[in-house]
């Protein structure tokens, strides 16, 4: 299991690498909010139809095979980035790493449970969910740290970590057994669908799709903002502090996943999503008074509401299935989760070419606490059926 769970450690890194060096690669290429949105966004534009596709047949393909191809397409995009000298490269560099973590995802949480027993499955899912989001968090951290206290060639030096970090991970997982039975494997469907048991349908779209859908979003938002944000809003040229404030969002969320209280599911998620939609609130309001404190507050509170959002629906999405349901409901999990890196996220960088920053911020907050609402509403239904399902 730790050989695996490095493995997507490293390349949950390689996913958000690139965050801290958005004002960098603005200020090179001379690029505006807007064009920072989606190069952002492309990222996950990408994964999606990648994440459907390899989720539908990735078992067909071989689990450890696309694990393989994948982290050699994001070494290939971190190649890339190494020696782009324009502007598209950057962007057909993230394509390549939004259809790397698109097929690997899914498939390295399908992977890792083979490589399992059965009594620790639901340890192997929360550390998967721990590692993922430890792993956002650090590769940002990483990437600023390096630039801001090695002042060399600071648009490739960051990159040559990360490529030695991807090779690992390929080792890591090229020492792991297939724990795959050809004889069971089945041929490939044409068909390709999300997957989701008609008796769980609504239950999932409304209390696991949409919470994790606003995680993203709201996340999404800090990932994709913060650094032109620090720079601009609170006149900081220190790049490790927007790197640090991620590291805080991700790595905090993770880490807030072990506490203990509550444990109730309903109740947290509750408790989670309240959280999230306050955090994001106070950084918009941070934002507004130039208030570098009142952000690193507000990110707290989002990293615990975010955190425990996360936890509390990859446990639903990988529970409520039969278990040769479960990889399709994770995939279908992970799709309403990089969904929200998308519309909301171009959402507000379109709406920045009208309205100010704060004002597109302000729209994006509302529309993220109208959803809120109507889960906490929800949750009463949901947790009449989650009771009577357990007993």
């Amino acid at each position: 299991m730790k050989k695996m769970l490095w493995v997507i450690l490293v390349m949950s890194c390689g996913a958000t690498f690139i965050t801290p060096l958005f004002p960098l690669y603005g200020e090179y290429y001379q690029l505006n909010s807007f064009q920072l949105t989606i190069l952002f966004a492309i990222y996950a534009v990408f994964l999606l139809p990648t994440l459907l596709v390899v989720g539908a047949r990735g078992s067909a393909w071989g689990l450890k095979s696309v694990l393989r191809g994948s982290i050699w397409i994001s070494i290939a995009s971190t190649l890339l980035f190494l020696i782009n000298w324009d502007v598209w490269m950057l962007y057909v560099a993230r394509i390549l790493e939004g259809i790397a973590y698109g097929a690997f995802t899914g498939t390295a949480s399908t992977f890792l449970l083979k490589q399992t027993s059965h009594d620790t499955v639901s340890t192997a899912i929360k550390l998967s969910g721990v590692t993922v989001t430890i792993g956002f968090g650090l590769g940002p951290a990483i990437a600023g740290v390096i630039v801001q206290n090695f002042h060399f060639q600071p648009l490739q030096l960051p990159y040559w970590f990360l490529l030695v970090v991807l090779f690992s991970a390929l080792l890591k997982l090229e020492s792991l057994p297939k724990r795959e039975d050809p004889k069971v494997q089945k041929p490939v469907e044409n068909k390709i669908s999300i997957g989701i048991p008609n008796n769980i349908r609504s239950y999932f779209w409304s209390f696991i799709g949409l919470p994790i859908f606003t995680v993203f979003t709201l996340n999404g938002i800090v990932l994709s903002l913060i650094p032109s944000v620090v720079k601009n809003v609170f006149h900081t040229t220190n790049l490790s502090v927007s790197g640090l404030l991620i590291l805080l969002l991700l790595g905090g969320g993770a880490l807030a996943q072990f506490i203990s209280w509550p444990q109730n599911s309903v109740t947290r998620m509750r408790i989670g999503i309240l959280f999230l939609v306050i955090g994001s609130w106070v950084n918009v309001y941070s934002g507004q008074l130039s208030s570098l404190i009142l952000l690193w507050i507000g990110i707290f509170i989002q990293a615990i509401g975010g955190g425990w959002t996360f936890q509390v629906t990859l446990k639903l999405a990988s529970q409520l299935p039969k278990p040769e349901e479960r990889p399709h409901m994770i995939s279908a999990f992970y799709l309403c989760a990089y969904s929200g890196f998308i519309i909301p996220v171009i959402g507000v960088g379109v709406l920045t070419q009208f309205i100010n920053l704060t004002s597109s911020l302000v729209l994006l907050n509302l529309f993220a606490t109208l959803i809120i609402i109507y889960v906490l509403f929800y949750s009463v239904k949901f947790k009449q059926f989650y009771v009577k399902g357990k007993a």
